[in-house]
């Protein structure tokens, strides 16, 4: 692979905007899975047509703001992460990647331990993803941007609108994830917690995997966390030369982008007669229309964060929350199972969309208050600090 990596000649200091970026993200991917029972999807009756309908549109509005964009978000993070880790070894001579490749078997391990409460992880999907990446790192930018290209595309969709000319009675990619999200579910009904740990861990981890290939976010992630790489090599992300300017044409381009692709998800794979084709082409332009969205929720949070005060300060609050990223997402799976399974409080049994969404903005309040504390004595999140300590064993 064509190499002409040389380490930055500039510092990596802390991305403050960075940490708010993550905290936005993670605080959207907390509310999703709130709502969704932190993916036990059992919900009762709505207690009237008007709470059917503010239900209905609660999950809407949440799904259509933060459902893939805050995961791709927390995903080019990662991938950015990734980049100064590296560059800040390579800067004293030193190769990082056998030691990341470490940290990723490490952060399966902490998935693992997600899974146990929260069936849904995807820090192992993340930590296999990541291996992936390790050889692009000191891969030129032309090579990451043609990698880059070929993954956004979806080759996988593309194969299969390709075959589905050839053989239109071919079906569209099935590897099984439904079923066992059907099996996990009588244990998350159930009252105990070993049962619903085994499940969730027997089941889970498969599931996860499957469900990442055939709605095309395993290629997602890759790609995604390439984008963080290139992010900063370019040091887009600190404010100096015209890296403002560059957001503002971003967020231009990003939200003509959506403009198109958005209508486009909506009507286009309605028009194909062939099943495959259909559901190709719905994978396809929500990840196309979902990136886009994403680019402008990250150039907004940047300009604001950049030429507002007043909106850098408010910023700044979700920053630490932000900062334990590890800690605030295995945190959350272990309190949303507890509050909606039914070994813990059951609360899938009483509560909708719309009281969840609020439960869900609770755990994110006292998860940020926690994370402020905790930060008043502490260089870094507990787990962040263990996750830190075995990675240079």
């Amino acid at each position: 692979m064509k190499c002409n990596y040389s380490p930055s000649t500039l510092p990596n200091t802390r991305i403050d905007v960075a940490d708010v970026l993550r905290g936005i993200a993670l605080a959207g991917i907390l509310l999703i899975h709130a709502i969704e029972h932190f993916n036990f999807y059992s919900f009762p009756d709505p207690a009237s047509p008007f709470m059917a309908k503010l239900d209905q549109g609660v999950w809407d509005t949440i799904f259509f703001v933060l459902a893939g964009k805050m995961y791709a978000i927390f995903a080019v993070m990662f991938g950015l992460s990734f980049f100064i880790q590296h560059d800040n070894q390579a800067q004293k001579g030193k190769d990082f990647r056998l030691r990341f490749a470490w940290r990723l078997v490490l952060l399966f391990c902490f998935g693992l331990f997600d899974l146990c409460f929260y069936n849904g992880d995807i820090l192992t999907v993340y930590a296999v993803c990541g291996f992936f990446v390790i050889p692009l790192i000191r891969a030129s930018n032309k090579v990451l941007l043609a990698i880059f290209a070929l993954l956004i595309i979806q080759p996988i969709e593309v194969a299969y609108i390709i075959a589905s000319l050839f053989n239109p009675e071919l079906t569209p990619l099935n590897l099984g994830s439904g079923q066992y999200f059907g099996g996990m579910m009588a244990a998350q009904a159930g009252d105990s917690f070993f049962e619903c740990l085994k499940v969730s861990v027997s089941k889970g981890l498969p599931c996860n995997f499957l469900w990442a290939i055939e709605n095309g976010r395993l290629t997602q992630t890759i790609y995604l966390f390439i984008v963080g790489i290139y992010l900063g090599r370019t040091r887009l992300l600190y404010n100096e030369g015209n890296n403002l300017q560059t957001w503002k044409k971003v967020l231009l381009w990003a939200t003509v982008g959506f403009a198109v692709l958005w209508p486009a998800y909506e009507f286009i794979p309605g028009l194909a007669e062939n099943r495959t084709i259909a559901n190709s082409l719905n994978v396809m332009l929500n990840m196309w229309k979902n990136f886009a969205m994403m680019l402008m929720i990250v150039a907004g949070v940047v300009l604001l964060f950049y030429n507002r005060e007043k909106a850098r300060k408010n910023l700044m609050k979700i920053s630490y929350f932000g900062k334990m990223s590890l800690s605030n997402y295995i945190l959350s799976g272990i309190l949303g199972s507890f509050l909606f399974y039914g070994w813990g409080l059951a609360l899938h049994l009483t509560c909708r969309h719309t009281v969840s969404a609020l439960i869900g903005a609770g755990m994110l309040v006292l998860q940020m208050v926690f994370s402020y504390y905790w930060f008043r004595n502490h260089k870094r999140g507990p787990l962040e600090s263990i996750w830190r300590k075995l990675t240079w064993l």
